[in-house]
């Protein structure tokens, strides 16, 4: 188990039971200023094509572990922490059909050098939710 605590810097929108699909990041991210409005640009897009919800938390109390943990997940530098985020969906198949245009919408082209955070680092995954309250 790989266990940390998180400050929200971004929530809209609002947990549904209509939620069906989540995707999941672990990003390792440098400066806080630059990567929240980083967020809040792709923020608008996930929504604007049909994402219910966008949560992204800054890491607060993210230790490594013996074995394994966030940091070593990330490969953490000098200077970097963990953001934890995710983005609802209603469904899978609204999720690939809203992903697809969000990869296509021009507001998400950006140079890669103007990332806020190694791309090349960052976890990620789609999931099927289970559970929520």
């Amino acid at each position: 188990m790989i266990y940390g605590g998180f400050e929200v810097v971004v929530d809209t929108g609002a947990t549904s039971p209509d939620t069906g699909y989540i995707d999941g990041f672990l990003i390792p991210a440098r400066d806080k200023q630059a990567y929240l409005a980083m967020a809040m640009r792709a923020e608008a897009v996930f929504r604007d094509h049909g994402a219910t919800r966008v949560v992204e938390a800054w890491g607060d109390d993210v230790a490594a572990g013996k074995v394994t943990g966030f940091p070593q997940a990330l490969h953490l530098q000098d200077g970097e922490t963990v953001v934890f985020s995710w983005i609802e969906w209603p469904s899978k198949a609204v999720r690939d059909a809203g992903m697809a245009k969000v990869m296509a919408d021009a507001r998400m082209q950006m140079p890669p050098d103007a990332m806020p955070f190694d791309g090349k680092r960052m976890v990620y995954g789609g999931f099927a939710l289970l559970f929520q309250s």
